[in-house]
């Protein structure tokens, strides 16, 4: 009887460990790289609300010289001189069968304004991240890696 205990918590362990792997959402913390330096830019956290996903800056690396506490001086109109900390850079994403996308995504440095298309990869452990204007194959992609 403890043998049958014993195997029914391993299976039990075992498939709660795989429904954590394999993410099917984009809710959660991301490590943000840059498809240009390759390097680490932030952490951003995505959540959900009435099915329309938004993202959050929650913290910067910077570079040593860098200012470590940038404002968007190249936003327009209440985003303008704010700063990029805690600032929302994902808006109006909704989920389109494997995709999601319909929003939009701010790049602090530029100010710009991008239509954006997210898709979960890997598993759920990595976020393809496409900025684009007008058509998604007139864009770039940085691929996203989950934190939590």
């Amino acid at each position: 009887m403890k043998s049958v205990l014993k195997l029914s918590i391993a299976i039990a362990a075992l498939l709660a460990g795989s429904a954590a792997f394999a993410q099917t959402s984009p809710v959660g913390v991301w490590r943000t790289i840059s498809d240009e330096t390759g390097k680490q830019k932030s952490l951003v956290r995505i959540t959900e609300t009435n099915g329309v996903f938004s993202g959050k800056v929650e913290k910067l690396f910077r570079e040593p010289g860098e200012e470590p506490n940038p404002v968007c001086d190249k936003c327009e109109g209440d985003l303008k001189g704010k700063p990029a900390l805690g600032m929302t850079i994902l808006s109006g994403i909704k989920q389109d069968g494997k995709s999601y996308d319909g929003g939009k995504i701010l790049d602090p440095n530029n100010g710009k304004v991008y239509s954006a298309k997210l898709t979960l990869i890997d598993g759920g452990k990595k976020l393809e991240m496409r900025g684009y204007i007008g058509m998604p194959m007139m864009g770039r992609t940085q691929t996203w890696l989950r934190e939590e």
